[in-house]
């Protein structure tokens, strides 16, 4: 039995690879587009349904057009660099949602959403394009299919343990160490990597739209202040702490202008 489940695990790992092209590494993913944005598409949807889309106004405006540019700056750079058609199957959405939690999402496909609670902290149109890069690149990336896979084999490994081990009070034991161990020292250094290279890939896509990459890391300030040192240590974060978000888009940012170059970008909102 053991050996079984080793194998599924091998062979799934194996055939689950798939090359992110703004990285140029192999991800895990087990769901393919086909399967997964039909599930986020009927999700949005709902979601929708279910929550106060704010329309007709500047700030809904402004978060269609931010969106259109970064989406049309992410196709732009795909083509350029080997993967033409890749956004074949996406439907890019954006709705503004009336809710004052601070936060902005993009479903797989190209599904966006952001709240107006965010508006504050955003302030500006770039400060909204910070963050819509950053959501796209989610999307772009299949974080979203990564981290439903991730947790499958956390799933897989918590299975096999289980049936590997028969005594009632080592299984218990097990059971308590894998938790935590497969959590804090997998699964959320996973999801802060996918953050970060969100983050990334988001900066780039921002400036090739026209828009300042100095501002991410402006924004992230602003984020800080609003926590007001309220967030959790970083090692127990989904996310990485404001202040390893700060310095990194200070450093990435000459870069993302270079690559926004190469697009005739060279001024910026």
């Amino acid at each position: 039995m053991k050996r079984l489940i080793l194998t599924v695990i091998i062979f799934i790992g194996i055939a689950a690879c798939k090359t992110n092209p703004f990285t140029g590494k192999s991800t895990l993913n087990f769901y393919p587009n086909s399967q997964i944005f039909p599930m986020a598409f009927a999700q949005y949807d709902q979601f929708l349904t279910e929550n106060k889309v704010v329309s007709g106004t500047k700030d809904a405006q402004m978060i269609t057009t931010v969106g259109k540019r970064i989406s049309s700056a992410a196709e732009r750079w795909l083509d350029a660099n080997g993967y033409p058609g890749y956004l074949k199957d996406y439907k890019w959405e954006y709705n503004l949602v009336n809710d004052e939690t601070v936060n902005a999402w993009c479903m797989p496909g190209g599904k966006i959403v952001f709240y107006t609670g965010i508006l504050p902290i955003t302030q500006t149109e770039t400060g909204v394009a910070v963050v819509m890069g950053h959501e796209v690149a989610h999307a772009l990336a299949d974080h979203g299919a990564q981290r439903m896979s991730a947790g499958m084999l956390q799933q897989i490994g918590a299975v096999a343990g289980n049936v590997a081990i028969k005594d009632p009070e080592k299984r218990n034991t097990f059971n308590q160490a894998y938790g935590l161990g497969s959590t804090v020292g997998v699964m959320l250094p996973f999801s802060r990597g996918h953050e970060t290279e969100a983050d990334r890939i988001g900066l780039q896509i921002m400036a090739i739209a026209g828009y300042n990459p100095d501002e991410a890391a402006n924004l992230w300030r602003r984020m800080k202040a609003k926590a007001g040192g309220q967030a959790p240590p970083e090692f127990l974060s989904t996310h990485p702490s404001s202040d390893t978000r700060i310095n990194n888009l200070t450093a990435w940012a000459p870069s993302a202008r270079q690559e926004a170059a190469k697009f005739g970008v060279t001024s910026f909102k």
